[in-house]
């Protein structure tokens, strides 16, 4: 008998058993394969837009993931850096053999996690309650609590040209099947999703005198708050390089034998993230499509082409690589494929990630229709503090679309219909300025430490770093700097000169002008500055927060707004078939959705503001 039993090792399911078993609770982690742990199927990369930003915050929560890509990465970039802060967005290439090996190690030397090599296929209830899994080998183990993190797995069906193959998330393994009847047979409705994957080339196989070459950053900025810097860190580049006119004449010829046009393929795949024979039908006007050439990791040849994400005919594809500049020599290790699959309608889960029909019971990842291994991790982190917290009577943590990334992901997953896979983005948070990368740690370091996932010295060192933030934020705010300090600054800058002194937070207000700009021009204010720190991540905070702090301000009224409609709650057994004024589809959706709050139903697509007025008088607000 366990505490929390977790069913896959993926990115959800590593994040979930960790964050179980770290805050006291005995764990089985149930897989497949267990030397696929934490395994990268598809690009071999963690980051980029608002991934980034995920990654910080699973961090700041207590999570894992930050931790193995800074461990096991090959190139680190700052993506966005022209843009403002909001934007900046770190992103590694990873050695994704490294990676897993990471990840399987620290799941290892973890005393509360029980390992086992098996697949479970259904799911063991009693009074509306999960107690435990049913395995493909017979055996039934009893658990206190429940988390799916079934990735792709789910009747998994591969496509490659018009030829198809049973498959989990590569070929090479099996699907999962008898879950999702299962799951069906509780009463659980499901849908079909779509995602594909690149063929894998021989990096030596690429004339690197006819692509341009990408490399990593010199002073790298690094994912977990904890990882120390690396001087001259050793890193490999990325190329760039792009199809052609032959390239797109090449691929239509085998638009026959495509399984997207030809209707083989029936689940939804991401809009964001086409193949390069969508690309080519949806654009028929571009000439070209950027192609990035990714090495997958230090000791490997494998080369992981993104941007070629397809499902045509192998010979169809070996060809058209082959009109790339720089590849028309290339060797194909594996041809790209499409993988369709089964997943699990979101309304049907609430924000804690546990299923509304059976208490106890959890869902993480791409059986909620998401997709990327960093939206995967933060659900079976939360999953894994949720199932664990509940299971010790403690309160559970529900974080807002105002304190992360993570919470409008959560949020968009339980109020929005899910018809194809779901991927955040920086414009999917209306406070993407409040929820930067750099102050994952100030945000979320307060929750983790609650859960239990934070410890006491961490915690206390960001309570003292959030203390010398707004010191040296009042420091700014009183300080003056004489005409003569400034001037020089400014006429460097191409300002006008002054001819009386200025509040130094009214300089930094200006665009190019930073704090550790104006203690090189004033021996005062540097030595009041010192006297409150000498941290440079410090001094960006205090930067960003006085440079934008109308919109800060402005973004913190909206948050309160929206904070005041979640704090309503509406009753779990709340009967909208009774109640006279609501639109026919904001019943339907309210019915259908069954929303925790006012604030959440707000938010449901065909939820009407008279439908909110009308529910807040029913409900006397």
């Amino acid at each position: 008998m366990y505490d929390i039993i977790v069913a896959g090792a993926g990115h959800a399911g590593c994040e979930a058993v960790l964050a179980a078993a770290r805050i006291g609770c005995s764990c089985l982690l149930v897989s497949s394969d267990l030397t696929a742990i934490a395994r990268m199927s598809c690009n071999p990369a963690i980051g980029g837009v608002a991934k980034g930003q995920i990654t910080r915050e699973i961090d700041a929560l207590g999570g894992e993931m930050a931790k193995a890509i800074d461990a096991t990465g090959i190139q680190f970039r700052m993506l966005n850096r022209s843009k403002g802060p909001a934007m900046h967005s770190p992103r590694a290439q990873a050695d994704k053999t490294r990676y897993s090996l990471y990840m399987r190690k620290v799941i290892e030397e973890e005393a509360n996690i029980d390992l086992l090599q098996d697949t479970v296929t259904g799911i063991e209830c009693s009074s509306g309650r999960a107690t435990g899994v049913r395995l493909s080998s017979g055996r039934i183990i009893q658990g206190a609590a429940v988390i799916l993190t079934c990735g792709t797995f789910l009747n998994g069906l591969i496509h490659i040209g018009m030829n198809h193959y049973p498959g989990g998330r590569t070929i090479a393994e099996p699907p999962v099947s008898g879950l999702t009847e299962n799951l069906v047979n509780l009463g659980f409705c499901s849908g079909r999703l779509k995602t594909g994957t690149p063929p894998r080339i021989d990096a030596r196989s690429v004339d690197y005198s006819l692509v341009d070459e990408q490399k990593g950053d010199d002073e790298s900025v690094l994912f977990s708050f904890k990882t120390l810097p690396v001087l001259n860190r050793h890193q490999i580049s990325c190329y760039v390089t792009k199809t052609t006119l032959d390239t797109h004449a090449i691929l239509k010829r085998g638009f026959d034998r495509s399984p997207l046009f030809t209707g083989k393929v029936q689940g939804i795949g991401p809009r964001y993230c086409p193949s390069i024979e969508d690309k080519i039908c949806r654009f028929p006007d571009k000439e070209s499509h950027h192609i990035f050439l990714e090495p997958e990791g230090f000791d490997t040849n494998e080369m992981y082409v993104n941007g070629f994400s397809t499902s045509l005919p192998e010979d169809i594809q070996i060809e058209g690589l082959r009109s790339i500049p720089g590849l028309s020599k290339v060797k194909m290790i594996r041809p790209g494929y499409a993988i369709e699959y089964d997943y699990f309608f979101p309304y049907q889960i609430n924000r804690s990630l546990e299923t509304k029909l059976f208490e106890n019971l959890f869902f993480a990842g791409q059986i909620n229709g998401t997709s990327g291994y960093e939206e995967a991790a933060a659900q079976g982190l939360i999953a894994g503090i949720n199932a664990s917290l509940k299971l010790l009577h403690r309160p559970q943590l529900h974080l807002k679309r105002s304190d992360a990334y993570i919470g409008v992901l959560i949020d968009d997953l339980i109020t929005k219909d899910t018809n194809e896979p779901y991927r955040m983005f920086t414009s999917s948070a209306e406070h993407r300025l409040l929820l930067r990368h750099d102050n994952a740690d100030l945000r979320l370091h307060g929750f983790g430490f609650n859960a239990g996932l934070v410890n006491s010295e961490t915690y206390s060192k960001n309570e003292k770093k959030k203390s010398r933030i707004e010191h040296l934020k009042e420091l700014c705010l009183k300080s003056k700097l004489s005409s003569s300090e400034i001037n020089p600054l400014l006429a460097r800058l191409g300002y006008a000169l002054v001819t009386s002194s200025q509040n130094v937070s009214a300089l930094l207000r200006r665009p190019g002008i930073y704090v550790h700009l104006l203690l090189e021009h004033s021996a005062s204010f540097r030595e009041s500055v010192f006297a409150v720190t000498d941290d440079i991540a410090i001094f960006e905070q205090v930067d960003i927060d006085l440079k934008y702090q109308g919109y800060l301000k402005r973004d913190l009224l909206m948050a309160d707004k929206i904070l005041r409609l979640d704090a309503h709650q509406i009753p779990v057994s709340f009967k909208y078939e009774t109640v006279s004024g609501l639109s026919n589809e904001g019943r339907e959706k309210l019915i259908k959705h069954r929303p925790d709050t006012i604030g959440q139903a707000s938010r449901i697509f065909g939820v009407s503001p008279s439908d909110v007025s009308v529910l807040m008088i029913r409900l006397g607000r």
